[in-house]
Parts: C-alpha cells; structure tokens; sequence
C-alpha cells in the first residue's frame, strides 16, 4: 500500500488528475455554453421574426396615417386661407355700400367726372411713340386690331 499511497500521491499522478478534472470541467462547461447559445440563439430568432412581423404589419397603417396628417394640415391651411379670403370680401362688400367709395373707384378707374368738371387725359409723348412702333398698330380702333388678329390666326 505504501507504493499505492506514493503514487497517489506523486507529482505527476496529481497533474494528470488535475489536467483530467479540469478537462471535464471544460468540456461540462462548453456543453453548458452551447446549450445555452441554441437556446439563445432560438428565442432570439423567435424575437425577430415577431419583431419583423409587427413592423411589417404596422408599416402601412403607419405610412397612411402619416400621409393622412399630411392632408389634414394642408387642408386646414386651405380653410384658414379661405377664411381670410372671406372676410377680405366682406370688408369688400362693406365697402361697396357706401356711395363715396363707389364714386371714388368710379373717378379712379372708369376716368369718371363730376358735372362742372373738365376731363384731361395726358399722353405721355414717349409712350405714345412706343405705342405706335409695336407691330399691329395702325391708330385704328382696338376691335378693328382685334378682328384682324383673329382673322390672321385662321390663315396658314
């Protein structure tokens, strides 16, 4: 038994059996690791096909709902442009009521006077050369220029 003690005991017999536990131990725990990387890496598949499958079903409605708030916005831009529109044309038809307004546009634009009033255009001398430089001018009436546009028009 002494021999049986000393060789138990010996360096050699302690690394080998030291080398072999610790080899076990290795090889327990890689068995260990793999088990726990497939099961991993199978709910982490399972993960991402959910995942994938959520954005794939919320992309479009997503994508609608954005592009519906696109709508909305431009379409209460429109309403408040409209609005304004609105009261611009009721400041307008306000306007139009009073008489001194309406013979203020009339003096303005239609060149209207007042009994006892004398009318005077003024040409502008240069203008008027310009004018009768441009082609079609024939110091006609206009609806004689007119007619002879549209009768040209036909013609090849």
């Amino acid at each position: 038994m002494a021999g049986k003690d000393r060789d138990r005991f010996s360096t050699a017999t302690r690394l080998r059996l030291l080398g072999e536990q610790t080899a076990a131990r290795v090889y327990r725990s890689q068995n260990r690791r793999q088990a726990r990387r497939s099961r991993l890496t199978g709910r982490a598949a399972f993960l991402a096909l959910i995942v994938c499958s959520l954005v794939v079903a919320l992309a479009y409605p997503m994508r609608q709902y954005i592009s519906q708030r696109d709508q909305i916005a431009e379409q209460e831009r429109l309403s408040q442009d409209a609005r304004a529109r609105t009261e611009e044309l009721r400041d307008e038809k306000a306007r139009l009521k009073d008489d001194a307004y309406i013979r203020r546009l009339a003096r303005e634009h239609l060149h209207y006077v007042l009994p006892g009033e004398t009318g005077y255009t003024v040409v502008d001398p240069d203008a008027a050369e310009v004018r009768r430089g441009e082609p079609g001018e024939t110091g006609r009436p206009w609806h004689s220029n007119l007619w002879d546009g549209v009768d040209t028009a036909d013609r090849e």
